[in-house]
């Protein structure tokens, strides 16, 4: 139920499938969208294990897993994917079709036709249990896990399952190349490392924008961005626009998303489709973006909303592009930069 978060003892996983590893955890972390589970914006019927940022070392391998071995100390994305189905030999690793066979389907829908499955992140996401935990089951484990040099700390790994690969991906959706101008909401750590990720691809101004002065301060001191705080400020649009010629920026990223603690009468709201909930950052994106830009979604949103901001959309001949990041497609890039 919501807010219900305990330790307990939980008997060790086990091999289910012989393509599963059992990974003994060394590192884990929590997830701002882990946030939406515990608020309850996610029904869960049974308890789990949450957690989908985890590294670890190998206990035990099923017998048709052939590139780990016990001992082996991997880090793990946070995507079940099979790698080898349709989306994933496309690279739409979160979206594989064999991992979340429940619950999966073409829909999208709030309770239904979801994609590939999470770890730790729901029955609607493949009921999997997560990472923070002593062990985890790990399916698919010849394709997934990534080895890890012991030349590098747990601390510098556990990025690799899903803040960098994340940040990484809002800017490659976002067509950075060299030269733009990137406008970044929420400065958490995914829109922390998409604000190093906009650097390293060569943009030439990069500006950051949250409601708290310490991510602000971070996101100048270590990330070197500009900064505006949005909080009580009416012309924070009218700031990026003096910074860009009056134009705007060329790629906005939203890495902010829904509201993790929104009441229980706008969660109701939502499922009946009378959404009383608010997309204030994604529609900060779409002012804040110049004509011809393009808007990189990777906060989460749950939820179908109304009023959707479908006219600067299409007045501004806007590109959109949002989704959950394919991790797996970038670890291999992402360690070399670690």
């Amino acid at each position: 139920k919501p807010k219900d978060i305990r330790v307990d003892n939980v008997p060790d996983p086990e091999i289910k499938q012989q393509g599963d590893a059992i990974i003994r955890v060394t590192s884990t972390a929590i997830c701002g969208s882990d946030l939406h589970i515990y608020n309850g914006m996610f029904p869960q019927p049974k308890n789990m294990v949450l957690g989908h940022e985890f590294m670890g070392i190998v206990e035990d391998v099923g017998s048709n897993v052939n590139r780990l071995k016990k001992g082996d100390r991997v880090v793990v994305p946070f995507p079940v994917a099979c790698g080898g189905c349709y989306f994933c030999g496309h690279g739409l690793v979160g979206h594989c079709e064999n991992s979340n066979p429940d619950n999966y389907g073409p829909e999208g829908g709030l309770l239904t036709g979801k994609g590939g499955a999470l770890f730790g992140y729901t029955d609607l996401y493949g009921g999997y249990d997560g990472g923070q935990a002593e062990y985890v089951r790990v399916p698919y484990a010849d394709f997934g896990p990534r080895k890890v040099s012991d030349a590098l700390t747990d601390e510098q790994v556990l990025f690799l399952t899903d803040i960098l690969p994340t940040g990484y991906a809002a800017v490659e959706w976002g067509g950075v190349k060299g030269g733009e101008t990137v406008a970044v909401f929420g400065c958490g750590p995914v829109g922390l490392m998409a604000i190093k990720v906009a650097w390293l691809r060569g943009a030439s101004k990069v500006i950051a924008l949250d409601i708290e002065d310490y991510r602000l301060t971070m996101a100048k001191s270590v990330c070197g961005a500009e900064i505006i705080n949005v909080k009580d400020n009416d012309n924070a649009i009218e700031e990026i626009r003096s910074m860009t010629h009056g134009r705007g920026a060329d790629v906005v990223i939203d890495a902010v998303g829904m509201e993790a603690d929104r009441s229980f009468l706008d969660r109701v709201g939502s499922v009946i489709r009378l959404e009383k909930g608010t997309i204030n950052a994604l529609r900060m994106c779409l002012s804040a973006v110049r004509r011809g830009g393009t808007v990189s979604v990777v906060g989460v949103y749950g939820y179908p909303y109304d009023n959707f901001p479908w006219h600067p959309l299409f007045d501004k001949v806007l590109t959109i592009r949002a989704g959950k990041a394919h991790a797996d497609n970038y670890n291999d890039e992402l360690s070399r930069w670690v």
